[in-house]
C-alpha cells in the first residue's frame, strides 16, 4: 500500500451505480424494520412509506443537481462546507459517518436475528463479528470489486422481492377465491386502515424514515463514477419506482396475506409470513435473501462512510492518514476505522440483544434526517447564489423549486420532533444533541485553528 495520498479510482459504471442505489434503498429498513412500522401504524404504514419516499426523492434530486454539476469526493459534506460554512460541512460529514456506523450496527444486528432462524442457540454476536470481517475484506479490494459484489447482492434482493410479490398476489387471489383469511380486506378489516389512529400513523415516521437512510450514497458514488452526468440522474429518478414497488406493494402484499397484528418484530416479516403459512422451504429461501440484503447494506455503509472520511481528510476536517489510498485506489484506513467502530455493534448485541435494534434505528434516524436537512439547506443556498444563466444551464435541476424544497425541510424538522414522543426513540434526541455539541467543540479546538486561513469560495462571496 502507498504511504502517500493518492486519488480515488473511477471504477464504478452505470450498472454499478444503479444497483448501489437500489441496494441502499432495499435493506434492513424493509426486511426487518418494517415490522416496527406496521406494529405502530398498521396498514396506514403504507401511506407513511409513500409520504416519506416522496420527501426523500426531493432530497435526492437536490443532491443530484449538485453532484451532476460538481462530482467531488465527500459529496454533500463538501457542498455544506462551500455553501453553509466550514462548521456545517464538518458536522455534516462526520454525522454522515456516524449515521453509517449506526445504520451498519442495525444491519449487523438484523443479520444476527436472521441467523437465529436456523441457529437459535448460537449467540447473535458471533454472526455479527463474522459478517464484519468478511465485508471489511471486500471493501479493501478495488472499487470495481465492491461494485460487482453490490451488484449481485442487490440483484438477489430485487429478484426475491419480485418473486415474493408475485407469489403473494397468487396466494391472495387463491385465498379470496376460496373465502379464506387471506385477502386485500385484511388492510381494513382489523381495526380499519388507521387501527392505532392518527397518533400511531404519525409516530411510525420515526421508523419509516430509517428505512430510506443510506439512499444519499448516490451522491457519494459520483466521485468514483465513470460518467456521473448520466449515471446519477438515472439512479435518482428510479427512487419513486423503488418506493412504490419495493416498499408499498411489498408491505401491502404482506399485510394482505396475514393480519397486521400477527406480524412480530422477532424476525423478518417476509420469513414470518411464509413460515406461518406452512411454506417452510419458501421461508428458508427468503431467509437467505434477507441475510443477503443485510450483507449488501453493510457493504454499502462501509463504502459510503469511507468515501466521506476521505473527502473530509482532503479538506483538513479529518486526520491526514484517512486520505491514504492503496494501489487499487481504495482509502484503506477508512475501512479499518469503520470495522473497528462497528465492533461496538458486537458488544451491544452481547449486552442488550432484545432492545438494540429500536434504539440504534432511532439514533440512525436522527443522523440520517440531519444529513438530509443539510443537503436541502446546502442546495437552497447554492441556488440562491446562482444567476439566471447558471440556473438555466443546470443539467439536472430539481422539480417544484422552491416550494418543494421548503416543504421537505419542514417535514424533516417534524421528524426530529416525533423522536421525542417514543420512550425508545427519545434517546436518539439526547445522543444526537450530545453528538452535535461534541463535533462543534472538536471543530472549535482542532479544525478551526488548522484551517484558519482557508475560506470556502462559495461562503466568502
Amino acid at each position: 500500500m502507498k504511504a502517500a495520498t493518492a486519488a480515488l479510482s473511477r471504477g464504478l459504471n452505470a450498472r454499478h451505480i444503479r444497483f448501489i442505489a437500489l441496494g441502499s434503498a432495499i435493506g434492513t429498513g424493509l426486511f426487518y424494520g418494517s415490522s416496527e412500522a406496521i406494529a405502530q401504524a398498521g396498514p396506514s404504514a403504507l401511506l407513511a412509506y409513500l409520504i416519506g419516499g416522496a420527501a426523500v426523492y426531493l432530497v435526492l434530486r437536490a443532491l443530484g443537481e449538485m453532484a451532476v454539476s460538481d462530482p467531488v469526493p465527500g459529496s454533500f459534506g463538501e457542498y455544506a462546507s462551500r455553501h453553509l460554512g466550514r462548521l456545517p460541512g464538518f458536522v455534516t460529514g462526520w454525522t454522515y459517518t456516524f449515521e453509517m456506523v449506526i445504520v451498519c450496527v442495525a444491519d449487523v444486528t438484523a443479520l444476527g436475528v436472521y441467523m437465529g432462524f436456523w441457529f437459535p442457540d448460537v449467540p447473535r454476536w458471533i454472526w455479527v463479528l463474522g459478517a464484519l470481517l468478511v465485508i471489511g475484506l471486500v471493501n479493501l479490494l478495488s472499487v470495481r470489486v465492491f461494485g460487482e459484489v453490490e451488484f449481485w447482492f442487490s440483484l438477489v434482493k430485487i429478484a426475491a422481492i419480485i418473486a415474493m410479490i408475485a407469489g403473494g398476489i397468487a396466494l391472495i387471489a387463491l385465498g379470496s377465491a376460496h373465502g379464506g383469511a387471506v385477502g386485500v380486506s385484511n388492510l381494513w378489516s382489523h381495526g380499519g386502515f388507521f387501527p392505532n389512529g392518527a397518533e400511531g400513523f404519525v409516530l411510525c415516521f420515526a421508523v419509516v424514515m430509517f428505512a430510506f437512510g443510506g439512499t444519499e450514497i448516490i451522491g457519494i458514488t459520483a466521485g468514483e463514477a465513470e460518467q456521473p452526468e448520466r449515471t446519477i440522474p438515472h439512479a435518482v429518478n428510479t427512487v419513486p419506482v423503488r418506493v412504490l414497488l419495493f416498499y408499498v406493494l411489498t408491505l401491502g402484499v404482506i399485510m394482505s396475506i396475514t393480519p397486521w397484528q400477527s406480524i412480530s418484530s422477532s424476525g423478518s416479516p417476509f420469513v414470518q409470513i411464509f413460515e406461518g403459512l406452512g411454506m417452510t422451504s419458501a421461508a428458508a429461501v427468503l431467509n437467505v435473501v434477507v441475510i443477503t440484503a443485510a450483507l449488501s447494506a453493510i457493504n454499502s455503509d462501509i463504502f459510503g462512510a469511507g468515501r466521506m472520511m476521505y473527502g473530509m481528510a482532503q479538506r483538513g476536517q479529518a486526520p491526514a492518514i484517512v486520505a491514504r489510498v492503496s494501489r487499487n485506489g481504495v482509502p484503506w484506513m477508512t475501512v479499518v476505522i469503520m470495522v473497528v467502530a462497528l465492533l461496538g455493534g458486537v458488544l451491544l448485541n452481547y449486552l442488550i440483544p432484545e432492545r438494540v435494534f429500536v434504539i440504534i434505528a432511532s439514533i440512525a434516524t436522527f443522523a440520517t434526517v440531519w444529513v438530509w436537512l443539510m443537503i436541502l439547506l446546502s442546495h437552497v443556498r447554492s441556488r440562491r447564489r446562482m444567476s439566471a444563466e447558471q440556473t438555466a444551464a443546470l443539467k439536472f435541476p430539481v422539480p417544484f423549486w422552491p416550494y418543494g424544497q421548503y416543504l421537505t425541510i419542514a417535514f424533516m424538522l417534524g421528524v426530529f420532533v416525533l423522536l421525542a414522543f417514543g420512550e425508545d426513540t427519545r434517546v436518539a434526541l439526547v445522543v444526537g444533541v450530545v453528538w452535535l455539541l461534541l463535533l462543534a467543540v472538536v471543530h472549535w479546538i482542532w479544525v478551526r485553528p488548522r484551517n484558519a486561513d482557508e475560506v470556502p469560495a462559495a461562503v466568502e462571496s
